[in-house]
């Protein structure tokens, strides 16, 4: 490698710009998040593990409130959630977007108000209908027709939910196939399209239990650009428009979703949150005027932009090895506490940290321990040419849909969570253990 393309690497491996904002870089190739040594973590927690920057969270929480002051902004949980989670975004004045019975439970449980939570899911059970009335959940999101009679069965005569229609607005946005929602074909939302959405409307509105506030969109995930979301917003407005001049009613709330893009690696390309929220209020301040409509109470549902860049994955190095011109290095996780990788072929941007190495980098594929060939962790990265056994890696942008999306393979269990503030590491979620595993197997 050149002396000119050593130095590139080199500022490269300095860049700290995906890494949370209290990253910063310590003696000997060490790095600190929260006032907290990495390498501290990894010898107190063992690896894997995942650092959770509390002050992070917090911080992009108020980013929010403060880009939509005029707007509900909904934590989206299925991103991550734990009790100590459920605090944080409480504490910080936002609501909570809720997919299961399991997710709404746990936030109540832990204090969060009912009230303020979104219930949604393409195939709700009746199990999580039961529990979001008993609850008081703050609106349920339909999403089939086939919801409609069971929900107000459920609800019974003489009882009342809020309810919002999920949306499908024909807009193509998303940075993978598999994550794309608002075009037709797909299993969410009701379709503008073919007058799906109407007729649920229609069918709502005929049912004495069910209230409708609103109607709710999201077109996808890891969407980089404003323009799909101004796009959605004029759909969106010129349906209310419609369902007031057919039934005579105005909804007074529009849940624009989330799927806002952010950076994994250095030099990706993210979601400007300021411009986002100028252009979707003006566009929707100027498309309701244009429909002689009041302007509805807009809420949007930040997940991954709120968590994903707030954690870190902490990996120790099991074994390296050199198989021509390719280099795998071997860690002790993998596809079952992150299986985006295998799903999305996302990219991640490892560093070795706790030592720092005088080596020339060396291209690298940085892989799993699972019995599958698709645990790839991150392909071709670079790291130091003498990475070997027993080195820690730090994945940055961990935060999000790894810990939630976590699974039980080869029985390995799932990490622990840390989280880290002002100088204090504190365990929110503890390791999976192989008692875990027994203690469910009650077979003989």
């Amino acid at each position: 490698m050149t002396t000119a393309a050593l130095s590139e690497v080199t500022a490269g491996a300095d860049d700290l710009s995906v890494w949370p904002a209290s990253a910063h870089c310590l003696p000997h190739g060490g790095l600190a998040v929260g006032g907290v040594s990495l390498a501290e973590i990894a010898d107190r927690f063992d690896t894997p593990v995942y650092v959770l920057d509390e002050g992070e969270v917090r911080a992009r929480c108020r980013g929010y409130r403060d880009a939509f002051p005029d707007a509900d902004v909904l934590y989206a949980a299925k991103a991550f959630l734990s009790r100590a989670m459920v605090r944080w975004i409480d504490e910080e004045g936002l609501g909570l977007d809720v997919c299961s019975a399991g997710e709404l439970e746990l936030a109540v449980t832990a204090g969060f108000p009912a009230d303020r939570i979104v219930l949604h899911g393409n195939a709700k059970s009746p199990h999580d209908i039961e529990a979001a009335l008993r609850l008081g959940v703050g609106r349920i999101v339909i999403d089939s027709p086939s919801e409609i009679a069971r929900l107000a069965a459920a609800v019974g005569t003489g009882g009342s939910q809020k309810v919002m229609v999920r949306v499908v607005p024909g807009i193509m946005a998303g940075g993978h196939e598999k994550i794309r929602t608002g075009t037709d074909g797909q299993k969410f939302g009701l379709a503008l399209s073919d007058g799906s959405a109407q007729h649920a409307i229609a069918r709502i509105l005929g049912q004495p239990q069910l209230e409708l506030t609103g109607l709710h969109c999201h077109i996808g995930s890891q969407i980089n650009e404003v323009k799909p979301y101004v796009a959605a917003v004029r759909r969106m407005v010129g349906l209310i428009a419609r369902v007031r001049d057919a039934h005579g009613i105005v909804l007074p709330e529009l849940d624009m979703g989330g799927g806002h893009g952010i950076a994994y690696r250095p030099g990706d390309p993210s979601l400007d949150r300021a411009a986002l929220a100028r252009r979707l209020r003006g566009e929707l301040v100027e498309s309701c005027a244009a429909a002689g409509l009041p302007v509805p109470r807009l809420a949007i549902e930040p997940g991954r932009a709120v968590a994903g860049p707030a954690g870190v994955a902490l990996y120790r190095v099991l074994a390296v090895k050199r198989t021509g011109d390719r280099v795998f290095v071997a860690v002790d996780g993998g596809m079952s506490d992150n299986p985006r990788p295998a799903l999305y072929g996302v990219r991640y941007a490892p560093r070795l940290v706790g030592r720092r190495s005088p080596a020339e980098p060396c291209l690298a594929t940085v892989v799993g321990r699972h019995c599958e060939a698709g645990d790839i962790l991150a392909a071709d990265v670079e790291l130091p040419g003498d990475v070997h056994p027993g080195d820690l890696l730090a994945v940055p942008v961990a935060g999000a849909y790894q810990v939630s999306m976590a699974s039980g393979y080869n029985m390995v269990g799932r990490p622990p969570v840390v989280a880290v503030d002002a100088g204090r590491a504190r365990l929110l979620m503890r390791r999976e253990t192989l008692a875990d595993f027994h203690s469910r197997d009650i077979g003989g």
